[in-house]
């Protein structure tokens, strides 16, 4: 296999092209708890689960960062780490 910037960063070390994995559990964790400060709008369980929800994403965005399986994963970590700051600061 060539060691391309293309290969290193779209493939994994096993050659595959790898865009999406299945989700880990910080990112299903930010899902459900997103999903359930729809439900629940006010009060300190939203406030809770907001919390939760943004230190879950955190927790998925760092793991890719420093993890990922290819500089395409990495950079989608960081692109959100940075996201979820410019949000917070707004």
């Amino acid at each position: 296999m060539d060691n391309t910037l293309v290969d290193k960063t779209f493939r994994d070390s096993n050659g595959k092209i790898v865009l999406a994995e299945m989700p880990n559990p910080p990112l299903i964790l930010w899902i459900v708890t997103s999903l359930l400060t729809l439900v629940f709008t006010t009060g300190k369980i939203n406030t809770v689960l907001d919390l939760v929800a943004y230190g879950s994403l955190f927790t998925w965005a760092w793991m890719e960062l420093f993890q990922g399986v290819n500089y395409f994963r990495r950079a989608l970590g960081l692109a959100v780490l940075i996201a979820m700051i410019v949000y917070k600061i707004q």
